[in-house]
């Protein structure tokens, strides 16, 4: 036993060896702390799963991973600093101490960008039951910039705790802040492009919109750029400040879709038959119920050069392209059997040479 003792305190590059074991025992015992809260943390959200809310799982699921590191990290610098760290000619005691407050400070980012993905999760998860798309276009701006604005936190946290004096660096950037602002004038643009469309809201995911000669679906709206998918299946990325003065047709805000049509009937038509044939399409117009009855003219609009044009004017119930389509097809078939029922035809474009007098056979010899 009298062996073991002076072992123990025999000493290696200066330093006694118990202390050595010492630091070994205390790392083991920050990884064995480690397994331990990674089972507490397992149960512990076995448990909130099957509660009604969903925020104590969130905060369970964000905290697990860091504060299970968090017990290696301890356990390693309490067995450092159990050892006598030198101060000079470097002062090493004080090198980790920084890195120590660094992993603290990162550890702490870690949860509180782990919390902000949770929530933004649970948020997009409510966000698709809702009618409105506003909280789907939010949802991915709000988890990007709370993550960088946590992160920007964590750097100017550790460069403070560093020695480093953040006030004379923001005063540093400040000198060529100006230089700054004009070269990233157009981001601003965008940024105050990007406030504008949710202040606004002229369009939101999945609507049909078009500007100017550029005509898609808008897929995603980002802090910079929208992105517009055309019907040749192409992407187009669109800065957001071309937004705030260009105007945009909203084709998806439609409550109803436009027939507007004039056919032309053949000029032998009777004025009774043209008015049997107008009362006619206006009975079918009021029988679809495909169409809007509320308002809709059909009428004789003009004696065309070799046509009576009837001008036809309504609305169909639905807005989506493919049903209006349908819907428009049925309406000028059941036009035709009307035109046709009456014994009427469709003109076409035709010419009548009348010839007053024909040469004589003597003259022509």
């Amino acid at each position: 036993m009298d062996k073991v003792i002076d072992f123990f305190k025999s000493e290696f590059l200066g330093i006694a060896i118990w202390k050595y074991f010492l630091c070994l025992i205390i790392i083991m015992v920050g990884f064995v702390a480690k397994r331990i809260a990674a089972a507490v943390f397992l149960r512990m959200a076995k448990i909130t799963e099957k509660t009604r809310v969903k925020f104590d799982n969130i905060i369970i699921i964000a905290l697990s991973k860091p504060l299970e590191w968090a017990m290696s990290v301890g356990g390693i610098f309490a067995a450092i600093h159990i050892l006598p760290i030198p101060t000079e000619p470097v002062n090493i005691a004080k090198f980790v101490d920084a890195l120590f407050i660094v992993a603290l400070v990162y550890l702490i980012t870690w949860i509180c960008v782990r919390l902000v993905e949770g929530f933004c999760n649970l948020w997009e998860e409510k966000a698709e039951k809702t009618k409105t798309k506003l909280d789907d276009q939010l949802v991915p701006i709000v988890r990007r910039s709370s993550k960088v604005f946590f992160y920007i936190i964590g750097v100017v946290l550790v460069l403070q705790n560093l020695g480093y004096s953040v006030v004379s660096l923001l005063a540093g950037f400040g000198i060529g802040g100006a230089a700054l602002a004009f070269a990233s004038k157009d981001a601003i643009a965008n940024l105050f492009g990007s406030i504008i469309i949710f202040l606004d809201k002229p369009f939101q995911i999945g609507d049909w919109i078009e500007m100017g000669d550029i005509e898609g679906t808008v897929e995603d709206v980002g802090l910079r750029t929208i992105r517009l998918r055309t019907f040749a299946n192409s992407l187009i990325t669109i800065p957001n400040a071309r937004f705030t003065n260009t105007a945009v047709n909203n084709w998806s805000r439609m409550k109803k879709r436009r027939i507007k049509m004039t056919i032309g009937v053949h000029c032998s038509a009777s004025p009774e038959k043209i008015e049997e044939l107008v009362l006619n399409i206006r009975k079918i117009i009021t029988e679809d119920e495909k169409l809007h009855h509320d308002f809709f003219l059909v009428n004789l609009d003009k004696f065309g050069p070799y046509s009576l044009d009837i001008f036809i004017y309504c609305f169909t119930r639905t807005t989506n392209w493919a049903e209006f389509l349908q819907a428009k097809q049925e309406f000028m078939l059941n036009i035709m059997r009307a035109v046709y029922e009456l014994g009427l035809d469709f003109a076409f474009p035709t010419q009548t040479v009348h010839v007053e007098s024909l040469p004589n056979k003597a003259a022509l010899d």
